[in-house]
C-alpha cells in the first residue's frame, strides 16, 4: 500500500505491485479486489480524488494544474470524475468549502481464522468442451442474479432438458462457467455460460466454448441458496489462497449445483497454479 500511495501522481505499475506482493499480476487483481472489497483500479482513483480534494479546498494552485497532477488531461475530464465521487464540482467546492468524500489508506491486518475447514481437491485435466448458450451479466454479491434467472428462464425447460442429455463429463450437469470479469464492485459485467461438460457435437440452437487445460482446485459446500454459493466464493479468495501455496490463473470457474428446497449443494472449480 505504500508502494501505491508513493506512486499515485504517476502511473501505479501493477506488475511492480504483483512482484512486490510475490503473486502475478492476475492474482494480485483477484485478491486485491476479494480482500478490499473494491477493484485496485478503483481504489487508485478515489485515493487520487482524495488528494485532489484536499488541494482544491486549501486554495493553492489552479485547477487545472491540479487536474494535471492526477492524471486529468482536461478541466471538464476532472471535473467529471470529481463530481462522480465528491457530488459536487471542483469550482464550487472550492468557493464554498463543503464537506467532501474520502478514500482512506487501506490497511490490511492478520486476523486468525480458519477454525472451519474447507474440503477442497486439486484436479489435473485436459482442455474439454462446454456446450450451451452464454450472456454477459452484472455481478450481484448478495441473494439472486436478475440477469442470470431470466437468461436460464428464456432458455427453455425443453432446450435444458436435451442440453442435461449431452453431458457427459465431470461435473456431470448443468454447468456454470463465468469469467473475463470487469472488476469486483457490484453491476460490474462477467461473461456467463450455462451449459454441460461434453464431448458431443453442439446442436445448432446452442454454442461451444473449449476450457484448455488447467490445474483445478475444486471446492464443494452445502447449506442455504444462494448465501452458500456466494460465501465459497468470498472464501476461497480471502481464506483459502491465503494459506496456501496455489494461486489463481487467468481462466473461466466452474460451478455445478444441486438444489433440493432452500438447500445447495455445490462445487467450485478454480483454475490454479502452484
Amino acid at each position: 500500500m505504500a508502494h501505491i500511495e508513493d506512486n499515485l501522481d504517476r502511473d501505479v505499475d501493477v506488475k511492480q505491485l504483483a512482484r512486490i506482493a510475490g503473486s502475478s499480476e492476475y492474482h494480485f487483481r483477484r485478491m486485491f479486489s476479494a480482500l478490499a472489497g473494491i477493484p485496485l483500479s478503483e481504489y487508485v482513483r478515489r485515493r487520487r480524488l482524495t488528494r485532489a480534494a484536499s488541494e482544491v479546498l486549501s486554495g493553492h494552485g489552479s485547477l487545472l494544474d491540479i487536474a494535471v497532477r492526477w492524471g486529468y488531461g482536461s478541466n471538464e475530464a476532472f471535473a467529471r470524475a470529481f463530481k462522480g465521487m465528491h457530488g459536487i464540482g471542483p469550482q464550487e467546492a472550492r468557493r464554498t468549502g463543503r464537506a467532501l468524500q474520502s478514500q482512506q489508506v487501506l490497511r490490511f491486518k492478520l486476523i486468525v481464522e480458519g477454525s472451519a475447514s474447507m474440503e477442497y481437491r486439486i484436479v489435473e485435466r485436459d482442455a474439454f468442451r462446454v456446450v450451451g448458450r452464454g450472456t454477459r451479466v452484472p455481478l450481484v454479491h448478495l441473494g439472486m442474479n436478475p440477469a442470470i434467472v431470466e437468461f436460464v428462464k428464456g432458455i427453455g425447460m425443453p432446450t435444458l432438458s436435451r442440453m442435461k442429455e449431452l453431458a457427459d463429463g465431470e461435473p456431470g450437469g448443468i454447468v456454470a462457467l463465468t469469467g473475463n470479469q470487469e472488476g469486483n464492485e457490484e453491476g460490474d459485467h462477467l461473461d456467463y455460460f450455462h451449459g454441460v461438460v461434453t464431448s458431443r457435437e453442439a446442436p445448432e440452437d446452442m454454442e461451444t466454448v473449449t476450457v484448455p487445460k488447467h490445474t483445478w482446485a475444486v471446492f464443494r459446500s452445502e447449506g442455504p441458496f444462494p448465501e452458500t454459493i456466494q460465501f465459497m466464493w468470498r472464501d476461497v479468495y480471502t481464506q483459502w489462497f491465503p494459506s496456501n501455496s496455489y494461486e489463481s490463473v487467468e481462466g473461466p470457474s466452474m460451478l455445478h449445483t444441486e438444489i433440493d428446497g432452500d438447500v445447495a449443494r455445490a462445487e467450485l472449480w478454480v483454475p490454479v497454479t502452484s
